[in-house]
């Protein structure tokens, strides 16, 4: 497990599961202030982010502008070379980077080396029990199970998280478990519910997270009373600003 970082710092507070955020730089920067972990990338919104800034690398520099939390970096080869070659461009840009991994035979034999040169790391396109296990004895920090894709083919999106939280329960040095591709408020709330340690949504979603019917309603009440106390004269001294 890593010793360090936001989620350690998480579990060691009592402070309940982190959240990692995905989108464009500008998008993300109003977020990140507010608890927000980190910036997590995969390669599709690498690929349409990277048109617009020029380049991977550009992208890259605008996530580091907005935030000093880390920035996992999704990397991709067709060998184990390849993929450390890949990786240390980018770690080389700043302490601030984290390398994610798809999950594969390379990816088992990348984890092991970075786990020996003290590289952080991330394994994705994790989907089942045996894959999880085989990534974490490899020397994984974080294991991301992929929730949305499970539901879209008739599955049960976090029964991997389930499965996870249950397996790592009893070892003294296990990863992190990340509920991902998270595409819903309904999606993230069964996530943090079956164990996850941490969860990478779009900044959308983070934001549809504070919805909820009841909590409009409470909220107009409250606000309502506020204002006939302030209508009233009651909140005489107190900084009170019309909507």
């Amino acid at each position: 497990m890593a010793a360090n970082g936001p989620v350690a710092a998480a579990r060691a507070e009592g402070s309940g599961p982190t959240i990692w955020l995905a989108g464009e730089p500008d998008d993300l920067k109003e977020w990140m202030p507010l608890g927000i972990a980190g910036i997590v990338t995969n390669t599709v919104v690498l690929n349409q982010y990277a048109k617009k800034h020029g380049s991977v690398i550009k992208l890259i520099e605008e996530y580091l502008k907005i935030t000093d939390k880390p920035v996992v970096m999704e990397i991709d080869g067709h060998s184990v070379e390849e993929l450390l070659e890949v990786g240390k461009v980018f770690t080389d840009m700043s302490d601030q980077i984290i390398l994610k991994i798809p999950c594969s035979v390379n990816g088992l034999k990348a984890f092991s080396i970075l786990k020996e040169e003290g590289v952080e790391t991330f394994c994705t396109t994790v989907f089942s029990l045996t894959q999880a296990a085989a990534v974490a004895q490899a020397g994984v920090d974080h294991i991301l199970p992929f929730c949305e894709p499970v539901k879209e083919v008739g599955g049960d999106p976090t029964q991997l998280i389930r499965d996870c939280a249950q397996m790592f329960s009893g070892w003294q040095q296990r990863p992190f478990v990340m509920a991902a591709l998270i595409r819903t408020v309904e999606t993230a709330h069964a996530a943090f519910r079956d164990g996850a340690d941490e969860l990478v949504t779009m900044w959308t979603v983070y934001r549809d997270m504070m919805e909820h019917p009841l909590t409009d309603k409470w909220n107009k009440t409250f606000v309502d009373e506020w204002a006939d106390m302030h209508e009233s004269g009651l909140l005489e001294g107190v900084p009170v600003r019309s909507a």
